[in-house]
């Protein structure tokens, strides 16, 4: 019998969640912080808004305008991937698709601010004297984290696999 495969609409509202939150947060630093001047909120934690037309850490950003159509068809090949891989995990999975929907979610968010604007609205920073982290957004966390969960699930799935049978 085969066995019962994994809802999407939960996930892919997740993602969607995840999209708008994004761009509500960038909204409001967009509206309400000067472009490059830090707002310090605690120590080692500032509001800077930057605009990056590259993917993380600036990579790329010096690019003459191609890289915009080059990460949003990045974007649309890893939701592809997304859905497909959705759509092979068994109902009982938790981990991996929560992954998927972070990576989703991240995904969604930083492509919209590369259609409608041309660049990826930045306003997070963490700093630690006189080093910054590269400013990063919520679409950039959900992204983080979600391929973060996939690494670990890989190495894990290796690990038991390479394990000795006792």
């Amino acid at each position: 019998m085969l066995e019962p495969r994994l809802t999407l609409w939960p996930w892919v509202m997740g993602a969607l969640g995840l999209a708008v939150a994004d761009q509500i947060t960038k909204a409001w630093a967009t509206a309400g912080l000067a472009y490059g001047v830090p707002w310090p909120v605690l120590p080692g934690f500032n509001l800077t808004l930057l605009h990056n037309t590259g993917a993380a850490f600036s990579l790329l950003a010096q690019g003459s305008g191609w890289q915009r159509w080059f990460f949003m068809g990045i974007a649309v090949a890893a939701a592809g991937w997304i859905f497909v891989s959705w759509r092979a995990m068994p109902a009982a999975a938790r981990w991996a698709p929560t992954a998927l929907m972070l990576v989703l979610g991240g995904a969604l968010g930083n492509c919209w601010d590369r259609i409608a604007l041309g660049y990826v609205v930045d306003f997070i920073q963490l700093c630690y004297s006189p080093w910054c982290f590269p400013a990063f957004n919520l679409a950039d966390s959900g992204i983080s984290v979600g391929t973060f969960m996939i690494v670990w699930e890989l190495l894990r799935d290796w690990r038991a696999a390479g394990a000795p049978v006792q």
